[in-house]
This record gives C-alpha cells, structure tokens and sequence, in this order.
C-alpha cells in the first residue's frame, strides 16, 4: 500500500504504487487528467500535482514543486487537459521546481531518467529533456525547448522557446540562449558558444580521437572566417564519421539556427 499522510488531498483519477510516499499537504488534482506515479516516489510535503501526468520510478519531489499544470500561454484554455506531462525514473525535483503540461493533444512534456532540477527551475509546456541532465537554480527553459543528454545549465540561465541544446553541452550561469546549441559546446556568453565543454567531454571519457574532430567542427564553424552555409559544406566534404554526421545533422535541423561563436561588436555613439 502507498503511504499517504492524513493531511494530503487526493481528488480524481489518480493511481499510485504500493511504495509510494505522499506527505504532508500534497495536493494531487486528477480532475483535470489522470495522475499515475511509479513505485518508490515520494513527495516530501506541499508538493502540488495536476493531471494528465505520469511520473515514473524512484523520483523524490521536494516541497513547492508544481508539475502539470497548464501552459503559461495567454492563447491556452488552462481547463483543456493537452497531452500531459511524462516524467521517467529517478529524477529530483527540489524546491519550487515547475513543469507545465503541453499544448499539444499528442505529443507530452517529457522528461526522462536520472535528471537533476535544483529549486525553482522552470521547464516549459511541451519542452523535451533526456536524460542525466543538471538544471541549476532558477534556470528557465522555454515552450518547446529540447534538451539532449548529459547537459548541465547553469544557475538563472534562460534558453528560449523552441531553442535545441546538443547532448554534452554547458550554459554558464545567468546568460541566455536563443539559438541552438550544438553537442559539447559551451556557452560562455548570451548566444554565444565561446569554447567546447572539454571537461565534460572528459568526464565521459571520450576518445582523444572523437574530442580531436570535435575541435575540428567548432573551429570551422566559429573560428575559420566561413559563413555558417560554407562552414556546413566543409563538414559535409569531410571524411564521414559518426561524430561529423551527428553535427551536419544537428545543424540541417535547426529552425532557429546555430548561436554566435564570438559576442558581437558593440559600436558606440560618439555625440
């Protein structure tokens, strides 16, 4: 049987494993959409919870987390239920962290396994994050933002909606993306991918080959002088490895475009 503190309210449609903890003042709302929460999660206390939501195995959600209510959109009736939110195993959520539900009717808000979201981090409605990421305080990521995996974003870092972050990238704290961010790049400043995030790359223990034509790829996107259409074709023309393609793909699919490799020139005026 889960355990259910007598002061938590559980309305609705909502279905809970045996090992589930809910405590103190939970509220669980599956009037809107049905709530199912996996075996070994537990909400420790004032935890608030709207449906439709699945949340997996082993998550612990900390006081002040609100996961599914509607959209932040002034276009979204906050009554139409959408797809929901789906969260995978063993994810944290500390204090204050929110996750909106989607917009659309088919496709969820997910997130998957092993992520970490430190106190009043904010993912958007219809948002997709993978897996093992850490979102640091205050961090903020758009509608329809897309996280690959092993990202690390820092503290009050704020990525625009329908912005993608390539697997194994880092965002320096309080700075802003409103581009894609291909794999292992680092932003160093506002939209701008000023170095590669080689200690990640290390820690993942990736071959001194692979790190080699990494380098290769952000040198001729951001330091061979080429217009980001040449830079593509001289990818393409490379000698073809797993780790080019993953990058020639990458860009081909931006709808966005790629950030900046270095901040821009700022001319002042002379009065």
């Amino acid at each position: 049987m889960p355990t259910i503190h007598p002061t938590a309210v559980i309305d609705g449609d909502v279905s809970l494993a045996d090992t589930v903890v809910i405590g103190p003042y939970c509220v669980l709302d599956g009037t809107t959409g049905p709530i199912t929460i996996g075996s070994g999660t537990r909400l420790n206390s004032t935890v608030h919870l709207t449906g439709p939501l699945i949340i997996g195995q082993r998550n612990t959600i900390y006081p002040n987390a609100c996961l599914g209510f509607s959209a932040q959109d002034l276009k979204w009736d906050p009554a139409r239920p959408g797809a929901g939110v789906v969260i995978g195993n063993d994810n944290t959520f500390r204090e204050g962290a929110t996750v909106n539900r989607a917009t659309s009717e088919e496709s969820p808000t997910t997130i998957g396994n092993d992520n970490f979201l430190m106190g009043i981090a904010h993912i958007g409605h219809d948002a997709r994050v993978g897996n093992n990421n850490i979102i640091s305080q205050g961090a903020m990521l758009g509608g329809f933002v897309q996280v690959a995996d092993r990202v690390n974003i820092g503290g009050a870092a704020g990525v625009h909606q329908f912005c993608r972050i390539g697997r194994g990238c880092m965002l320096g704290g309080n700075l802003v993306l409103l581009q894609d961010l291909p794999p292992f790049f680092m932003l160093t400043g506002s939209n701008v991918a000023g170095s590669l995030n080689l200690i990640g790359l290390r820690r993942s223990h990736t071959p001194s080959n692979v790190i080699k034509e990494i380098r290769w790829v952000f040198h001729t996107l951001y330091r061979s002088g080429l217009s980001m259409k040449s830079a593509l074709t001289a990818l393409r023309d490379h000698a073809p490895t797993p780790t080019i393609d993953e990058y020639i793909d990458f860009i081909e699919h931006s709808q966005r475009g790629i950030c900046q490799g270095r901040a821009k020139k700022i001319r002042a005026a002379v009065g």
